[in-house]
């Protein structure tokens, strides 16, 4: 028998596709031959490196992300003021110390693996390493689908909704807003990203006046976001600036343009903008953005009476919702964004850096 016809039957021995009548033989041609016996071994440790290989690209990712979060700068200036930095540090960033830690300690087993500490027989760690490093364009390229062997996580689907709105993220790590009438009276909630995938999220506070609510993803298979790309404008903006919103009144995102039409919403409320820019009932919930990519407001409603005419609460309003939230119903920190990194892009670059921050919102009801 080949390698390569060895090497096929200990795949499909693994994996679970030979025949019980196979096995058995094989089975036996282990217990018989200790070279078929110790290439087995070796396949198996060759399988699970492998697999700590993508555990650590996928460590390095996450650690990328965090850095991004973490305030360095804020963090001395802490230590030098304060003599409790070190409690107030870990309250803040425990997660990401964790993630931090974890790093390291892979990277000393590598060593440890690497130097021979860990391993009673180098000569096989050494084969089984040249096969990893011809394998690593080939796991550069898992994410991409670059290998057929690879089976990419099935995406997990929810039922239809009773309700649907948008929302988008005030947070790489997970808070969202969207409008407090698209989650009222929900049973469970769940929110759905430009790739179809969906998480759920829960309600850790509301403000009925403003018609806001803030939810938080809490769902495992969540991944950061990265940094935000937009900022939240404090000031009033003027009449007649071009805005856009971009939303899912239907199964799939929508991007409608109009301009800011009056600085005061429905019966003269003065906590809105009106709009004309056309909107569904899906579309709450959703951010109203000016040229520049400022976050102006959130899409509340539209005048069925009044043709293209719809409301947005301002985003002042939104900073005050945020400020209210009680510190206890916080499982993370909420920091929000104040660079804004779509200004001065064309609008299909900066719908390009939206797409991954807005998210259908499902609600549940029985």
């Amino acid at each position: 028998m080949s390698d390569n016809q060895l090497t096929e039957f200990i795949e499909r021995y693994l994996d679970g596709s030979m025949t019980a009548e196979e096995r058995v033989q094989f089975e036996l041609l282990r217990k018989n031959d200790a070279a078929v016996e110790s290439k087995v071994t070796e396949h198996i440790k060759f399988i699970g490196l492998l697999k700590q290989y993508g555990e650590r690209l996928e460590l390095e990712n996450r650690l990328n992300v965090i850095h991004a979060e973490i305030d360095v700068h804020a963090l001395k200036e802490e230590v030098m003021i304060h003599p409790v930095w070190i409690v107030r540090m870990w309250r803040n960033h425990h997660s990401k110390i964790s993630v931090a830690a974890s790093v390291m300690i892979f990277a000393v087993l590598s060593i440890l693996i690497v130097t021979g500490k860990l391993s009673n027989d180098r000569s096989k760690y050494e084969e089984l390493s040249q096969k990893i490093n011809s394998l690593k364009t080939e796991v550069g390229h898992i994410g991409a689908g670059g290998h057929p062997s690879i089976v990419k996580p099935k995406t997990v689907k929810t039922p239809p909704a009773n309700f649907r709105g948008t929302g988008f993220a005030l947070t790489s790590n997970g808070y969202l807003v969207t409008d407090y009438h698209v989650i009222k009276n929900a049973d469970s909630v769940y929110v759905q990203n430009a790739a179809g995938e969906s998480f759920h999220a829960k309600v850790i506070y509301t403000e009925p006046q403003y018609d806001l609510a803030i939810l938080q993803i809490n769902d495992s298979t969540f991944k950061n976001l990265g940094p935000v790309p937009y900022n939240l404008k404090k000031a009033e903006s003027d009449l007649g600036e071009n805005v856009y919103t971009w939303g899912y009144p239907g199964d799939n995102v929508v991007f409608s343009a109009g301009s800011l039409s009056s600085a005061a919403g429905y019966s003269n409320d003065t906590t809105e903008y009106q709009v004309s820019l056309p909107v569904n009932p899906g579309n709450s919930g959703g951010p109203l953005l000016d040229e520049k990519g400022n976050v102006i407001g959130i899409i509340t409603a539209r005048q069925t009476q009044m043709a293209g005419a719809s409301f947005a609460k301002k985003s002042a309003y939104l900073l005050k919702t945020i400020q209210n939230i009680p510190t206890d119903s916080l499982s993370k920190t909420l920091n929000l964004n104040n660079k804004n990194m779509l200004a001065g892009l064309s609008r299909k670059q900066q719908l390009k850096k939206l797409k991954n921050y807005v998210f259908m919102v499902k609600v549940y009801n029985q």
